[in-house]
């Protein structure tokens, strides 16, 4: 994808959502963290379940550590990997209240050394709570940016390299939004649905045709 065609993609999808958000639902930056570490390999819509009921009763990091491994477990058993996330999430909380009174760090450095924060987790925090320009590359970006020929690359970390080269940055703040929206809605994995993409005529893929 050539660079007039990233602009006028990425133009369109503004367009189209101009101040896009999140689908994990939170009202701190606490519960973002918390919620995106409970994400991993599991939907949106299977971590909102869980976090509704959780947040209600313990929305800090000091509540978390209160209801203990059973109590927290309890709560999120529904979502995937539940047990080593519980774990992950109150040995985070513990290192938010020993190491940072409480509160969620605004650093790369600072996020990636909490249990079961990886590069990813630590992009999507930056990126929404603290508004910077990360990218945090899912199944859904990396399979967009191969397939549209946005930022190809055969690694989630390559597509990022790529991605944070090749997006304008009028755009870079919300990118990884309308990325994600268009993977899980448009471009999905198995039947892509190039006949409704609003960014069809910017993109490199084409669908193949019967006859």
């Amino acid at each position: 994808m050539k660079p007039a065609a990233i602009h006028a993609f990425f133009t369109t999808l503004r367009n189209a959502n101009p101040h896009p958000q999140t689908e994990l639902e939170y009202t701190s930056v606490f519960e973002l963290l918390a919620a995106v570490l409970l994400s991993a390999q599991a939907t949106d819509v299977g971590v909102n379940k869980a976090t509704r009921r959780l947040f209600v009763v313990a929305n800090t990091p000091q509540k978390i550590l209160a209801l203990g491994l059973d109590g927290l477990e309890s709560y999120i058993k529904t979502i995937g990997l539940y047990r080593s996330k519980a774990r992950h999430l109150l040995e985070t909380c513990r290192i938010l209240v020993e190491q940072h009174g409480g509160e969620v760090p605004s650093t790369r450095e600072a996020l990636e050394a909490l249990p079961g924060v990886g590069r990813k987790t630590a992009n999507v925090v930056l990126n929404v709570a603290f508004g910077q320009p990360t990218m945090a590359v899912d199944t859904h970006i990396f399979r967009v940016s191969n397939r549209t020929g946005l930022a190809p690359g055969k690694t989630p970390l390559a597509v990022e390299q790529q991605l944070m080269q090749r997006v304008p940055p009028e755009f870079a703040v919300d990118s990884h939004h309308w990325l994600i929206l268009l993977g899980r809605y448009v471009c999905l994995a198995r039947k892509p649905q190039c006949h409704r993409c609003a960014v069809s005529a910017c993109c490199d893929f084409k669908p193949k045709t019967l006859g």
